[in-house]
């Protein structure tokens, strides 16, 4: 269980901490959570992905700080890669060339610093890093690791939630019940419908195109969100967020030449 919020500036948390503690217990690994800024069905706010990304973030970096690990908490990028959902009002998207010049800048502005460290904790299912974290590790020399808050803990993911589904769905709405339930409308969600694609092959495993999302999703749910509960929720934010505060520790404990950290 999350602990009850601490008085005064959270050293952990760059958008509280101030100079004086950063300069007298520098952090050497930085998070930044990443999101987007999409619709999520009809009952959950556009900020879906930047509340799940952060709240994990920051409670993993309480834990791992508290057993020692110097960690510090970058404010979220808000915006993703949403290509396929520009015909949804308000929508922002982020191309992957946007996503490289933000990563470029800093992970430029860590190492100047002196932190070699980067933990991306993602949100977004849309967001794919991995070509861009290939690049800015040549040519920095920096240990990036990308974490997808909901690829954790798979197995407390199957033990707390029936329903399958990938965005405002079970998970999702449980998760959002747990963490901002002022924000959930569940009243009025759709059913997270899926239509299938009529080119059947493309749907087969290891055959991948990007879904035009609001003809395959049309309340742009995926995943029947009717189950969810601020309890199954807990459950699992709790799992997911001890899962990345161990990662957060061990990076933050290692020397360079402990693989991968070389």
């Amino acid at each position: 269980m999350a602990s009850t919020r601490e008085s005064g500036p959270r050293r952990y948390l760059l958008s509280e901490a101030n100079y004086r503690q950063m300069l007298d217990e520098p952090p050497n690994v930085a998070v930044l959570p990443w999101g987007a800024t999409e619709a999520h069905n009809y009952h959950l706010p556009y900020g879906t992905d930047n509340y799940e990304a952060v709240a994990v973030a920051e409670e993993a970096a309480r834990q791992a700080v508290e057993r020692g690990a110097k960690i510090v908490v970058l404010p979220e990028i808000p915006y993703g890669n949403n290509a396929q959902q520009l015909d949804q009002v308000a929508t922002i998207h982020f191309s992957t060339t946007t996503a490289a010049a933000i990563l470029e800048d800093v992970v430029t502005s860590l190492k100047r610093q002196g932190i070699d460290r980067l933990v991306i904790m993602n949100g977004h299912g849309g967001n794919n890093f991995s070509g861009l974290v290939r690049d800015a590790q040549l040519e920095h020399e920096v240990l990036i690791v990308v974490i997808n808050f909901y690829d954790l803990r798979i197995d407390a993911f199957h033990e707390v939630f029936a329903e399958p589904g990938d965005h405002a769905d079970e998970m999702e709405t449980s998760v959002m019940l747990h963490l901002r339930p002022e924000l959930v409308q569940l009243e009025q969600a759709g059913p997270g419908e899926r239509v299938p694609f009529k080119i059947a092959s493309l749907g087969q495993s290891g055959v991948w195109t990007p879904r035009p999302w609001s003809r395959s999703h049309p309340d742009t749910g995926s995943g029947s969100p009717a189950d969810a509960t601020a309890e199954k929720g807990e459950r699992y934010f709790e799992a997911i967020a001890s899962a990345a505060a161990d990662v957060f520790y061990d990076l933050s404990s290692a020397q360079r030449g402990d693989l991968p950290y070389v």
